[in-house]
């Protein structure tokens, strides 16, 4: 048996806490020697069927040379994942490096453990770790009796291709991520976490505990919210442990047999779904073990003291998410303001909001962080009157955040509109993809607290970003939540979504009782974006129901608006219900959108409500106007919702990753590097971008010498960064026809250099691209986004007015046909003042590819295509940089729940292909070493 080289460092960046098919939670790393006792212990748990599955023959024990094989592993040219709980491996997945790029895999997952899809979370990984290592295809021998292990193959949305030779089914798949396989992988993240949330927001058992002494915040908050539980609606059991004084959980339903009370948390009896808990942050830490005893599945954590309260606290939010994680328990807060959750049982408030609609069935889910930002949006729902259908507060967001709640709002038929206040993103880039989905079936409304978006609270440990804050905005355009400014913005905006069908188009119809009010409404109306359908229908002051009746069916009777805005301000200053009851009358004969402005009434009310439907009331014209711009926005994106993403021909990521793996592989840590210039066109190339070749020169000999071999006329510039497209500072010439001007040029562009940059530089001689537009097209690996991708025109509308467009890929081509034509000096793309237009598809396809190679390449920390020269038929890209680093990227091809920080920081420094390779001649495992065929059911 050949050796393996174990020295290589362990790639702790591979390590994650993974969710399971059916919501429970599990941990995936690389082996290590000290495993093998456990995997032994694995083994010898199975049975002969998964045993003869995985090895082909009957192996009771594995043997010490086997042991040692399965664990001494050079996480190169052999990998090995676990999957663990505790001490106990209940799933190993491996990969032997076979030949160039192609890979042998096997699985073996726990007899006790199959039907969870442990194979399918070790597949991703495993496929994960292959491409970041160049392997590109999987093969694996099966027999065909493993119907499982087949399917888990088959089921990925990879390539897969089958054959039966003697009795075995030979198996080979490419492990290159696919549109198909990206919406599988999200498909199954959807579906586990939706269900990891159920213990949490549909729990049939809760459990309220207060640790601290009596007067302290961890007996204030549980017994604030141990009184909001023991009301009607919730018929499942309660336990209340540790709670100083009784009285704190009074109520009607108090001495009920649902409730009980204990002294101490060793005291409960049977099992809980979800426990929520206040005190000392230390306490709460070492509760979790006990917890985790009672079966529960959710853990809320109101008190403060965590990642808030500095280093130290950070460290004890850090031991907490360790334990939950361990126990299998997700976990909400530190800071939070509780949950409100629908489930078999009844409707629960585990919140510190005392008052709830016992009767609120389908409606809001509502999502904020903090607990003043969770006291501000609740309260303002309870005075509107709205539905809420389920409330969480995240706090801190040390492990449940507002994607795992979008997932299960997407499975929660009660949620039909999400309102989400956001004091941080940890994952943008799958918040994108999730609220994407989402917003394809139900809207979502957002407010991102702060004027800016890029405030990290206390407690919040987020990635910064190097990107503006303008990014967020267009990120979350583009995965069609509609954002809000305020929280009462927030609430109107969904509240008209909730109540009201979407308009079919910004056309509006006004109707007022006051002319200067009529105006008002029309010029806020226009100024954001809707188009006021005829004059308005104006009525006397005095109007009483009757008027209002007949003008409204007046109006309903015309087809020329898409939405309508009531707006009645009586004068004598008093609530007329008869009219809200006439406005409410023709609303709901109506399939179009209302929305009003009526003194005295706000949110939905009784009032405005006709035939079950009700027409939603707000403060001022503004709100109407803002709501109305706001669903109109939505039901706009929603008509593209399901376009299919870029797909340009031409693109091989396996050959970039070779490209890119020996300049990799010499870059130390998180240094970055910028490729020369042959090495940038031969990646580019791989997605089928083209760039004007440049000949660098040093003296007017050569420069000559290159424009004879490229072809007369041609450009000269200066290859320093500073001054290379700088036409007006002399740093470019363009159209030198022959050598004497080459010459001249040369030298006075010799001497331009040498004053601004007070140093000498080479020069570049290229072939001249036909006239056109110059453009900028950018894409960027930013540690809090992910891959990102900026456009637009060269010059100072770039340079100095910043009028550039961003978009996080993946991307639709609408997303990149809204992306070049939304900066503001697009005329000049499209023909401006009578000039031909451009050919915009040529530079869509460039954008396209671009979104592509940053989405596929996390390696990339940026590329710069600049100028892209656009002209009346095609383009030419005149330069090009691309700059590598070792990735650090977030979301990648597999599921994974969120690390905490410190693991996160450690991940990032290694983690690139070549960054972790094993010294030279470790090469692949001979035909000595090489794994049973075969792998075991899932």
């Amino acid at each position: 048996m050949g050796e393996v080289d174990t020295g290589a460092a362990y790639p702790a960046h591979w390590a994650a806490d993974v969710v399971l098919r059916d919501g429970a939670t599990m941990h995936i790393r690389p082996i290590r020697p000290d495993d093998a006792d456990a995997l032994q212990r694995m083994h010898v748990a199975q049975s002969p069927q998964s045993i003869y599955f995985r090895f082909f023959a009957p192996v009771p024990r594995l043997g010490e040379k086997d042991l040692y094989r399965f664990t001494h592993v050079d996480h190169h040219n052999r990998v090995a994942l676990v999957l663990v709980q505790g001490e106990e491996i209940r799933a190993v997945g491996r990969f032997d490096v076979v030949g160039p790029g192609e890979a042998e895999v096997a699985f073996n997952v726990a007899d006790t453990e199959q039907g969870r899809g442990l194979g399918s979370v070790l597949l991703e990984h495993l496929a994960a770790a292959a491409r970041e290592l160049g392997v590109t295809r999987f093969v694996a021998d099966v027999l065909p009796a493993n119907a499982r292990m087949v399917r888990v193959f088959t089921d990925a949305g990879y390539d897969v291709q089958q054959r039966l030779e003697d009795g075995v089914l030979s198996i080979s798949l490419s492990i290159e991520e696919t549109e198909r396989s990206w919406r599988v992988m999200a498909e199954r993240e959807r579906h586990a976490e939706a269900l990891s949330m159920t213990g949490l927001l549909q729990a049939e058992s809760v459990l309220v505990l207060g640790l601290g002494a009596a007067g302290q915040e961890g007996q204030v908050l549980a017994g604030r919210v141990a009184q909001a539980l023991t009301g009607d609606a919730f018929t499942g059991s309660m336990h209340l442990v540790g709670l100083a004084a009784p009285a704190a959980a009074g109520g009607p339903a108090d001495g009920a047999a649902r409730v009980r009370r204990y002294a101490a948390l060793a005291d409960v009896a049977g099992s809980v779904d979800l426990a929520v808990v206040a005190g000392p942050a230390e306490a709460v830490v070492e509760a979790v073990p006990a917890l985790g005893a009672l079966g529960v599945r959710a853990l809320v954590v109101l008190s403060h003291g965590f990642g808030e309260s500095g280093a130290e606290g950070m460290g004890r939010q850090r031991e907490l998410l360790r334990r939950t994680r361990e126990a299998g328990i997700r976990v909400v807060g530190p800071a939070s303001y509780g949950v409100i959750g629908h489930g078999p049982a009844g409707r629960y408030n585990a919140t510190l909001w005392g008052e709830d609609d016992d009767a609120a069935g389908a409606g809001l889910g509502l999502f904020t962080q903090s607990l003043a930002s969770g006291l501000a949006v609740r309260s303002t729902a309870a005075r509107r009157g709205l539905p809420v259908a389920t409330f969480l507060s995240a706090g801190n967001r040390v492990d449940v955040s507002g994607n795992d709640t979008m997932q299960f709002w997407s499975a929660h038929d009660a949620t039909a509109v999400g309102a989400m206040v956001l004091e941080s993103i940890g994952n943008p880039r799958k918040f994108s993809r999730i609220a994407r989905r989402l917003s394809a079936s139900k809207p979502v409304v957002a407010m991102v607290s702060g004027q800016t978006g890029q405030v990290t609270p206390p407690g919040h440990a987020v990635r910064t970003s190097r990107q503006p804050q303008r990014v967020l905005t267009e990120m979350l355009r583009q995965a069609g939540v509609v954002r809000a400014r305020t929280h009462r913005e927030m609430l109107d905006v969904a509240t008209l979504l909730l109540a009201q069908p979407l308009p079919a188009g910004p056309r509006t119809a006004i109707v007022s009782s006051s002319a200067a009010l009529a105006g008002l409404v029309a010029d806020v109306a226009t100024a954001e974006g809707l188009e006021v359908a005829g004059q308005p229908v104006t009525l006397p002051p005095l109007a009483g129901p009757e008027q209002y009746a007949a003008a409204l069916g007046e109006l309903t009777a015309r087809d020329d608006f898409d939405a309508v805005i009531v707006a009645h301000a009586p004068p004598l200053g008093t609530t007329d219900t008869a009219v809200a009851a006439a406005i409410a009358a023709a609303a709901a004969g109506d399939p179009r959108t209302w929305v009003a402005t009526i003194y005295g009434l706000h949110g939905l009310t009784p009032a405005l409500t006709a035939q079950g439907a009700t027409v939603p009331a707000m403060a001022t014209v503004e709100d109407v106007v803002t709501a109305l711009s706001g669903a109109i926005a939505y039901g706009r994106w929603r008509t593209g919702a399901g376009d299919p993403l870029v797909a340009p021909p031409g693109i091989d990521p396996p050959a970039a990753r070779r490209v890119l793996a020996e300049p990799l592989a010499e870059l130390p840590g998180r240094a970055r590097r910028t490729l020369n210039p042959a090495t940038t066109q031969e990646l580019l190339a791989c997605y089928g971008i083209r760039v004007l070749p440049a000949t660098v020169v040093t003296d007017e000999d050569a420069a000559v010498a290159a424009a004879e071999r490229i072809g007369w006329p041609v450009a000269l510039k200066v290859a320093d960064q500073v001054l290379r497209h700088r036409v007006d500072l002399g740093g470019v010439r363009l159209d030198v026809a022959d050598a004497d001007a080459l010459r001249e040029a040369m030298g006075h562009m010799r001497a331009r250099a040498r004053h601004v940059l007070g140093r000498a530089t080479a020069f570049e001689v290229q072939a001249m691209a036909p006239p056109g537009v110059a453009c900028v097209v950018r894409g960027a690996e930013d540690d809090l986004y992910g891959p990102v991708v900026s456009f637009g025109l060269g010059g100072d509308a770039t340079e100095l007015l910043g009028d550039v467009s961003y978009r996080i890929p993946p991307l639709t081509a609408r997303d990149v046909s809204e992306m070049v034509r939304s900066v503001r000096a697009a005329p000049r793309l499209l023909g401006h003042r009578g000039l031909p237009p451009t050919d915009v598809a040529a530079l869509e396809d460039v954008v396209a590819r671009v979104s592509m190679l940053t989405d596929d390449l996390p390696e990339v920390a940026e590329v710069v295509l600049n100028p892209v020269i656009v002209g009346e038929e095609g383009v030419q890209i005149a330069s090009a940089v691309v700059t590598i680093a070792h990735p650090l990227r977030q979301d990648a091809g597999r599921r994974a729940l969120p690390a905490p920080p410190d693991a996160a920081e450690a991940s990032g420094a290694t983690g690139a292909a070549g960054g972790d390779a094993p010294p030279a001649g470790s090469g692949a495992a001979g035909p000595g070493d090489a794994p049973p065929a075969g792998s075991s059911t899932t």
